[in-house]
């Protein structure tokens, strides 16, 4: 279980291509990789793993299949939209969703909320 304490830098905002997504993993090896999806000055995040395999759902280490929104795992295919709280909108594991990392941008910068 990923026990990060809150404040924790993530990342600069600017690093996430806005409507684009950004892969982080975690200073502890025992931590979780995250997922940061940008919108504007928003960003929401959830953990890097596929909830129908448990598995990291980019194809390379923070290289993802994301178009229009959309975030497919590299792994079995399932399909995520990121603007409706990570739903898996096709595939496996249709209707369940990503697991919620509470983050927030404050000065340019991305940290765990």
């Amino acid at each position: 279980m990923d026990m990060a304490a809150p404040n924790e830098v993530l990342c600069r905002l600017d690093d996430i291509p806005d409507g684009g997504v950004l892969g982080v993993d975690p200073p502890d090896p025992e931590g979780e990789p995250l997922l940061l999806a940008r919108r504007g000055n928003s960003v929401q995040a959830w953990l890097n793993v596929c909830p129908h395999a448990g598995r990291r759902m980019d194809y390379a280490p923070g290289l993802f299949l994301v178009k229009d929104g959309m975030l497919t795992c590299a792994v079995h295919g399932a399909t995520f939209a990121l603007h409706e709280a990570g739903l898996c909108v096709g595939g496996p594991c249709r209707g369940q969703s990503l697991t919620v990392v509470r983050v927030q941008v404050k000065d340019g910068v991305v940290t765990r909320a």
